[in-house]
């Protein structure tokens, strides 16, 4: 048996921020979902501060991928080293690095390598990896770069926030309600049209028309990850209103004492760009804000509040 090739790619992007901050957007794992493109979620299961281990789902060539992932943070040279677990088909090795170097002139030189092996080095299957890896990698640093000089104003740019209802009914029974999603059109005044595919097991692409508070109708797609022992859905927009940049979220259903809290939260990066033209010539990012958290909100709010009535519906009586 011949031994495979090792493949090695480099991806480099200067980008006008500190290095510092270059860093710090890579070394936040858990917030990838929000600022790279191609990435859904992530799930941290360990860190000991310098080394972690994480299980990530991402897109690749348009197939939803998921595998455990070993990073090795060096904040002191701006290095992250990650190695791939028992990576997916068609690939048999996946390590890389990211690099932070502080340009001479100002500003960083940000450096993404990879080396990788594909089983019988078929050309098919390398074509498909090089293109899976360049398509990624120049989303990844292209949208880092226009996040990290903007960093000075991310904070506004960035909105966090949550809704919850308490529940007296068995954490099942809503679970069950935010689950099927492809139940509410029927259950969900602002849900106009919904279509959903499992796509693996816990794994699901929705396609979802809502109607806003004017009347008017809205086009979303989501990636949702499902974790019933947990009794949690996590969501990234794949196609999102003009507003957000990104948006991804959670329907988490958390045990409280005879029933349960039932929680919906919500992270975007919103389109500052697009603020006037949504919302008016004279409109502020600040108004863009509350415009956001309200019309997000009040859907949720509907969403726990017609998941509450289901629920409790269920419930056997005295």
């Amino acid at each position: 048996m011949t031994d495979q090739r090792v493949r090695r790619t480099s991806h480099a992007i200067e980008v006008a921020a500190p290095p510092g901050v270059v860093y710090g957007l890579i070394a936040d794992v858990e917030q990838w979902p929000l600022f790279y493109p191609p990435n859904l979620h992530v799930e941290r299961l360990d860190f000991d501060g310098g080394t972690e281990r994480l299980r990530m789902w991402s897109v690749a060539n348009g197939q939803i991928r998921s595998w455990i992932s070993y990073r090795v943070q060096d904040p002191q040279d701006r290095v992250i080293q990650f190695r791939q677990h028992q990576p997916q088909p068609p690939v048999t090795a996946m390590n890389g690095t990211w690099i932070v170097e502080e340009l001479p002139g100002g500003g960083s030189r940000l450096t993404l390598l990879h080396d990788y092996t594909v089983p019988g080095d078929r050309p098919e299957d390398v074509a498909w990896v090089e293109r899976a890896l360049d398509t990624n990698a120049a989303a990844e640093l292209g949208n880092l770069r226009d996040l990290a000089e903007r960093w000075t104003a991310l904070d506004a740019l960035l909105l966090s926030f949550e809704d919850s209802v308490r529940v007296e009914a068995a954490p099942e029974a809503v679970y069950e309600f935010l689950y099927r999603a492809s139940e509410w059109p029927e259950r969900l005044p602002h849900v106009a049209r919904l279509d959903l595919t499992d796509v693996s097991p816990g794994v699901q692409v929705m396609a979802m028309d809502t109607r806003t508070a004017d009347g008017s109708l809205h086009t979303t797609e989501s990636v949702r990850i499902c974790f019933p022992h947990a009794g949690r859905i996590v969501y990234k927009q794949t196609v999102t209103p003009a507003l957000m940049a990104a948006h991804t979220g959670e329907w988490s259903v958390l045990p409280d004492g005879d029933g349960v809290r039932v929680v919906s939260q919500h992270r975007v990066v919103l389109r500052e760009e697009a603020v006037r033209r949504v919302l008016g010539p004279d409109a502020t990012l600040e108004q863009a804000r509350r415009h956001v958290r309200e019309a997000l909100g009040r859907n949720s709010l509907t969403t726990l509040g017609l998941a509450k009535r289901f629920a409790e519906s269920l419930a056997p009586t005295a």
